[in-house]
């Protein structure tokens, strides 16, 4: 994430099919209540948005559109929820506007979620030529713009492909089918959300399966937006990971230092400070693919947990939320399929 001046290149001047999303998402914002549903385990209650091309809570083309928690409770504490004040279409991932924070379309999401990147970009970008076709997992068949390559652009949308869910009292599953006949790809994707029963953790379980004629060859991480009652980043929080932490990109040490193998806050941030860090240490065992996140002033906090090695790892904070990155890479030849699997375990402390 990084911030941007107000309002810069507007995500309407690409065409009248973005206007009229840019346009339906202001209306949808201001009325009516998006897709959602609501699960629990007795433990934990927590309420998610659902896919939706028309009425969806995210319609960005960013994030996978699957699994956004919206909120998720356990003994007191939430854990998720908004870190921006509210959406503008004109924005590029975010901005301020005196104290609040405006995202744009694509950033302005919630809870852990999820962007597949391949090469730096998305699947198919670099073959595809300017008004050709190109695919963001977990969203669709998007149109290739005459620009490089951004995270934060609102991209037109050709085909949004087909979501079934499975709904049931404790979990969701989610499936994604999506052929794109001209770029040459296609996949079947399931990520189930779970809360475990008995314990006060949730589960991500993906497979990608690969039906087109190409290799998939892609990464993944989870942003973890985490709102944790609110509180600002900062020293009152530790970040803890299994391993030594190096960085060839280190927090600017005013904000936050790796001391180590944790990352550690040197003040609350505010105002517009911002952090970001790529950290290193990490081995090839899938054990180190761990963090512990706790706050010392509310004494609640959780414990992320992936069953495939780290491949890249990063860090992202501002005043209203702080973020840890994992990345898995994964590599699925035609008729092949792809699973993995994270545990997220809530602590209330006190």
């Amino acid at each position: 994430m990084k911030t941007n001046s107000p309002y810069p290149g507007s995500a309407l001047s690409h065409g009248a099919v973005l206007a009229g999303v840019a346009l339906s998402l202001v209306s949808q914002s201001l009325t009516a209540e998006p897709p959602q549903a609501e699960i629990s385990n007795g433990q934990i209650q927590a309420r998610l948005f659902l896919p939706d091309a028309r009425d969806g809570y995210y319609r960005g083309t960013r994030f996978d559109w699957s699994g956004v928690v919206a909120s998720l409770r356990f003994k007191g504490h939430d854990y998720y929820g908004p870190w921006f004040d509210r959406m503008h279409p004109k924005v590029n991932d975010f901005t301020y506007e005196g104290e609040r924070v405006i995202a744009g379309p694509c950033s302005a999401i919630t809870g852990p979620a999820e962007e597949f990147q391949s090469n730096g970009s998305a699947l198919g970008w670099d073959e595809a030529k300017p008004g050709g076709t190109f695919i963001k997992i977990g969203v669709g068949v998007l149109r290739k713009d005459s620009t490089n390559y951004s995270f934060a652009r609102l991209y037109e949308m050709v085909d949004p492909g087909k979501w079934t869910l499975r709904t049931e009292a404790d979990a969701i599953t989610f499936t994604h089918e999506l052929s794109d006949a001209a770029s040459g790809y296609a996949y079947v994707y399931r990520k189930s959300v779970r809360l475990t029963a008995g314990k006060p953790e949730l589960v991500l379980d993906h497979s990608l399966k690969n039906t087109g004629r190409h290799v998939i060859q892609t990464a993944t991480y989870n942003h973890n937006f985490l709102v944790l009652d609110r509180q600002p980043p900062g020293p009152d929080f530790t970040i803890t990971f299994p391993f030594p932490l190096r960085s060839s990109r280190p927090p600017n040490a005013e904000l936050a230092q790796v001391r180590g193998s944790e990352l550690a806050f040197a003040r609350p941030l505010r105002d517009r400070d911002v952090v970001y860090a790529v950290l290193e240490g990490f081995g090839t065992s899938a054990n180190d693919h761990q963090v512990r996140i706790h706050n010392g002033k509310t004494g609640a906090g959780l414990k992320i947990t992936g069953d495939r090695p780290l491949s890249r790892l990063a860090f992202w904070a501002m005043r209203n939320v702080l973020s840890v990155e994992p990345f898995i890479t994964m590599t699925i030849e035609p008729g092949g399929e792809f699973a993995w699997r994270t545990a997220i375990e809530y602590d209330a402390g006190r």
